[in-house]
């Protein structure tokens, strides 16, 4: 292995070379050796996880000019180019060979066709230039539910975010002797001009899931750079689907019941459908916002967070609807703010924030003012939509205690959440694991709003809110969640939430609120403290539980006449939902297991029977 390190030790001053010896890993060595050939860095820093190590890399990201000091302590702005703003999904593909399971409907490429790409476009690509290399844990460290991963990129800004977004791995690699088995990543930020990458049109993201490696070049926004993020999801949910565990879009938190009790759920919800907010609700305690690992352990499912970190969206973030990150955005800590606008005196501002606009400042455009327009014509927002912050689970006050237990938490319900204006109900239980999984995860649509696609109420369906990460046949992920709850004596119980009902009018019946009392019932049910109505697609509160609920969460009334307008159920849309989700999984090139039609007839025989006896609207009083 010395030997094999030998061919790069040019590269390496005494004290880096050391510490690669020390991990001891003939298959990392020969894949940090492969790449560094490839690359052709002048030099190379080795991340042991040191406080020596962390401070050499937030100082270089400033050194580089990859991020800048702002006002408060700890705190800097990174900017991408005004084109590297947001996940490339044309030119993120799986590399696929003849033995491929994956099917016209992903975004591919033949294996060799793309690794010959790449070659040509990472050959001497960080020449004159410093290549970082950082390990990481993918979950709680000493974990059997944890994968180490090791990051190659030439970029200060992408290292810095990993340590900050990511459990440090150097040691695990050092007691993991010589495994072979570790997620790979190898990124280069290209030719810079402003200390921005400027070849986008050479930016390219490629998956090779047989090899567990992930290529990404000429980009510097994270979500084509931060590898162990919805990257390293591809991977998870590919070996997931090897080994009988889950990789899932979830955030998991914990939720207060009576007597001190906690338990613990999971949710999944598309973009711009409140996954943050019902993640950060600040009388829960949170684990993670956005990726969980899943296995059934003696007899319960238990879960972890992948991350260490949050790499949150900030539009829109304020005092009183996000009260715990607004705080973590305005106190001295470690947090990178991306893609905002910054002030003359280093203030932060970006859309949405509830103070006066600024009238001049910097942001990924450069010198910005109101009116400012780009290329096109088209007016340039102070700070982008797609705006972020990256900042250390250990900053929220709401932290839960069990957030780095080796062993997961036992969940006992599972949400998912769509933007929808007309269908669902406020909250429904399923009537069990797989219903639920068929009806309310595998059924997940959500409307598109203005701000993103300027065009309102168009459906997208999202199965588990995880339709852009799959990396395995939709039939065989399917399976995978039908199977998972199966054979378990109490499974998580299953809830669907729709923030976003509408009445005739247009307007919102649910305040942005409401969610904390959803959740509570949602927790007594998995206790079965309390009842349910029957409404022939799942159980609904009854209106008293709510009343209740209502006035010792939020300390207001909740009136009858909100609850039939909330809770009565809308036979048509339900029905022409089916039609919908039913239409799509027929038309899949995949094998879509028999369950999930038979589930979707049942439920459609039962509508049309409660429409003959009932007619297209019926309130709840009419199931009890």
């Amino acid at each position: 292995m010395k030997l094999k390190l030998e061919e790069i030790k040019s590269k390496l001053d005494e004290k880096n070379f050391n510490k690669l010896i020390k991990i001891g890993n003939p298959f990392l060595i020969d894949f940090i050796v492969k790449y560094v050939k490839l690359l052709n860095p002048d030099s190379i820093f080795v991340n042991s996880d040191t406080a020596e190590d962390l401070q050499y890399i937030r100082d270089k990201a400033l050194a580089d000019r990859e991020e800048k000091k702002l006002a408060l302590e700890g705190h800097t702005v990174h900017f991408d180019g005004i084109n590297d703003q947001a996940r490339d999904k044309k030119r993120t593909k799986f590399l696929i060979d003849e033995n491929s399971e994956l099917t016209s409907e992903y975004n591919t490429i033949d294996k060799k066709e793309g690794s010959e790409e790449l070659d040509s476009l990472f050959k001497d690509i960080m020449r004159g230039r410093e290549l970082i290399i950082g390990f990481y844990s993918l979950g709680p460290n000493n974990s059997v539910f944890s994968i180490p991963a090791v990051q190659l990129t030439d970029s200060s800004y992408v290292a810095h975010s990993e340590n900050i977004l990511y459990r440090p791995g150097y040691q695990e690699f050092i007691k993991s002797g010589q495994a072979d088995r570790f997620f790979k990543f190898v990124h280069s930020e290209g030719k810079l001009e402003n200390a921005v990458s400027v070849d986008v049109d050479k930016r390219r993201v490629y998956i090779d899931t047989q090899n567990e490696i992930v290529y990404s070049v000429n980009t510097q926004y994270g979500g084509n750079t931060i590898g162990l993020k919805k990257l390293a999801m591809r991977l998870g949910i590919k070996r997931a689907s090897q080994e009988g565990w889950l990789t899932e879009h979830m955030f998991i938190s914990g939720i207060h019941g009576p007597r001190d009790r906690v338990t613990y759920f999971m949710g999944a919800f598309p973009s711009m459908c409140g996954k943050t907010s019902t993640a950060m609700i600040p009388t829960e305690t949170i684990i993670g916002d956005d990726i969980a690992y899943i296995r059934k352990v003696n007899g319960k499912i238990m879960a972890v967070n992948v991350e260490e970190g949050l790499f949150g969206i900030i539009k829109d973030i304020n005092p009183e609807d996000d009260p715990i990150i607004w705080e973590v955005l305005h106190s001295p800590n470690e947090t990178i703010f991306s893609n905002i606008l910054v002030t003359e005196d280093l203030q932060t501002y970006w859309i949405g924030k509830p103070v006066d606009e600024p009238s001049k400042g910097i942001n990924f455009a450069g010198q910005w003012w109101p009116g400012k327009k780009d290329e096109s014509g088209n007016e340039i927002t102070p700070s982008h939509k797609n705006a972020r912050f990256t900042t250390n689970l250990r900053n929220l006050k709401n932290l839960d205690p069990n957030y780095n237990n080796p062993e997961g938490v036992p969940i006992g319900g599972i949400v998912y959440g769509g933007r929808d204006s007309d269908t669902n109900v406020p909250v429904l239980e399923a009537y069990d694991w797989t219903h639920g999984i068929v009806t309310i995860g595998a059924s997940l649509e959500s409307e598109t709003t203005a701000a993103t696609l300027g065009k309102t109420g168009v459906r997208t369906f999202n199965p588990m809110s995880n339709m852009d990460f799959l990396s395995v046949p939709m039939g065989r992920y399917l399976e995978m969640n039908i199977g998972f709850g199966q054979n378990l004596s109490n499974p998580p119980k299953i809830f669907g939430v729709n923030y976003f009902l509408k009445d005739d009018q247009g307007n919102y019946i649910s305040s942005i609120l409401d969610k904390r009392v959803w959740l509570k019932w949602m927790e007594l049910r998995v206790h079965d403290e309390v009842g349910a109505i029957d409404i022939g697609t799942g159980y609904i509160p009854k209106y008293d539980d709510l009343q209740e609920l209502f006035k010792q969460v939020l300390g207001k009334d909740y009136s009858l006449q909100e609850y039939e307008l909330q809770f009565s159920l809308r036979v048509v849309q339900n029905l022409s939902k089916i039609e919908r989700i039913t239409g799509i999984y027929n038309k899949s090139e995949s094998k879509i297991p028999p369950v999930l039609f038979d589930i979707l007839e049942k439920q459609k025989r039962k509508l049309l029977e409660m429409q003959q006896q009932y007619g297209d609207c019926i309130k709840p009083e009419q199931f009890s």
